[in-house]
């Protein structure tokens, strides 16, 4: 769902959420105009799935503004790529209950591998919506889980 659309909100950390993501009207156009919307450095963990494959890829957020978010996969993808990010907004940035919001969102820039062999990716977010869940999944002990087995 659009900002625009007009959303019916269920609780005050929705409507927090929904002002960190508030679009401004479409006035920048170049790149560097882009990046002037405020970004937060919030290290969050996410759900990526990509529009071609079934399986999800647990990662983590580097930062989030009201038109992208950047986080890291273990693969490169192809700009233009569209892709769903699944995050949840924790109660120390929503100062009430925790959030989860699905992003639809479109891959414009690919950061080379980190040592580490992570491949940051850039998405600008065409949508979003909040999602109703009476269980939040664990993202974060999932992303442990994995790296332990990997070490």
């Amino acid at each position: 769902m659009s900002p625009r659309q007009g959303l019916h909100f269920a609780s005050p950390a929705e409507r927090l959420v929904e002002m960190l993501l508030e679009r401004q009207p479409d006035m920048f156009s170049s790149p560097e105009e882009r990046r002037v919307m405020r970004r937060f450095d919030m290290r969050l963990p996410a759900a990526v799935r990509l529009s071609s494959e079934r399986a999800e890829f647990l990662t983590e957020t580097q930062n989030v503004s009201a038109r992208g978010v950047f986080f890291y996969l273990d693969r490169a993808l192809a700009e233009g790529t569209r892709v769903e990010v699944t995050m949840t907004f924790p109660p120390h940035i929503t100062l009430t209950d925790a959030v989860r919001v699905r992003f639809i969102a479109r891959v414009v820039r690919v950061e080379s591998p980190l040592p580490s062999a992570r491949v940051g990716v850039a998405a600008v977010i065409e949508e979003y919506e909040f999602l109703r869940s009476s269980q939040t999944p664990d993202y974060l002990g999932e992303i442990r889980k994995s790296w332990k087995a990997c070490n």
